[in-house]
């Protein structure tokens, strides 16, 4: 198989993690005899510095002629300190959603049982947690009209969604419900939001053309709590933009940690896999960082885009097998990891690598 996959290091841990993601990929390649090419571009705070926009015309050119996007993360403190600048490095990022067609973000919330004393969690409420996010990525508040007014003194940020938006995501959030557990929960506060009514009641629409699968509404505050009190009662989870957000990010304790947790974002045609910690300039250049989010993305990005699920499933059970054997990056060792165990960010992708080897070698 020949593709083109572009790299998209983006800003902070991003560059950290994405390579590591890159060199796994290339293990596949060489393993399983496929060709990837492979080509760089810049986003966010990067581009901005290099460029003066978040998402430059050449990146996006690239971005819209390629097979699959391997994606970091963009942000940079000099935003989160100074509000009042008005080019930020999320708007490239919000911008290549909205270019790329990039509607429904997948997030898998799956715990491996060697990381369940690594969350705050009880280990018997967590044990056989395995949860689908699909979270709606290009309406809600992050693209309705936003403003100042009142000399500055009043700020609005409109919530709005369009019935075709739902019904798309809705459509993929059953599809994948009838190869799980055939539940689909849709989240929402349809008590106080119109958009929330429409949410809903398109998603009631769309849902009896699924019969074989079972539908649930809650409450977007009724969710957050079930969240941690059952995550087992969970299978589908299919949400808007400003809740999936707050809820996926909640949810990655169940697995432990943000540096476990990869995302795929896609829409009908090229598909963007990143991890959904952030740029984590606290820990940026430390050489901490898990790459295991960044690698599980690729994961991702083989099987969804590609096809490709022996090889996907290979890429976990690598990381099956590193856990297994007692690795950690600092952010899931707990007080039972050796020291000589705890593995800095290319260490870990060299271990990951390892196993691929050595599974590879056994098969052949």
């Amino acid at each position: 198989m020949k593709k083109k996959i572009i790299i998209l290091p983006g800003d902070g841990i991003g560059k950290e993690v994405t390579t590591e993601g890159k060199k796994v990929l290339e293990k596949i390649a060489s393993s399983f005899g496929h060709e990837f090419e492979f080509d760089e571009a810049v986003i966010g705070h990067d581009a901005i510095e290099a460029t003066g926009n978040p998402l430059p015309d050449e990146t996006l050119i690239k971005l819209k002629n390629c097979d699959a996007i391997l994606f970091g993360a963009v942000g940079h403190p000099k935003y989160d300190n100074d509000p009042t600048l008005k080019v930020r490095p999320e708007q490239g990022l919000l911008k290549m959603r909205k270019e790329l067609g990039l509607y429904a973000n997948l997030r898998p919330i799956k715990l491996f049982d060697e990381l369940l004393e690594a969350s705050s969690i009880k280990p018997e409420v967590l044990k056989g947690s395995d949860i689908l996010f699909f979270r709606e990525l290009t309406g809600d508040v992050y693209f309705g009209e936003k403003g100042r007014k009142d000399d500055g003194n009043t700020a609005y940020d409109v919530m709005i969604y369009q019935r075709y938006e739902v019904e798309r995501i809705a459509h993929k959030a059953f599809q994948a419900a009838r190869t799980r557990k055939k539940k689909v929960t849709s989240v929402d506060k349809a008590n106080v939001l119109e958009s929330s009514r429409l949410w809903r009641e398109t998603v009631q629409e769309i849902g009896k053309q699924y019969p074989d699968v079972q539908l649930e509404h809650q409450f977007v505050d009724s969710a957050a709590m079930k969240l941690i009190q059952n995550p087992r009662s969970f299978d589908v989870v299919l949400t808007g933009n400003l809740f999936g957000d707050i809820l996926t990010d909640e949810a990655s304790q169940i697995a432990g940690s943000m540096g476990m947790l990869a995302s795929a974002s896609v829409g009908d045609k090229v598909g963007l896999y990143e991890p959904i910690h952030g740029s984590a300039h606290d820990i940026t250049g430390k050489g901490i960082a898990n790459p295991l989010a960044s690698i599980l993305s690729a994961a991702l990005l083989l099987d969804i885009s590609f096809g490709l699920k022996e090889e996907s499933e290979a890429i976990i059970k690598a990381i099956e097998q590193t856990l297994k054997a007692g690795y950690r990056t600092t952010d899931i060792a707990d007080a039972k990891t050796s020291k000589e165990k705890i593995l800095n960010t290319q260490a870990m992708g060299s271990y990951i690598l390892k196993q691929l080897s050595q599974a590879h070698v056994a098969v052949s």
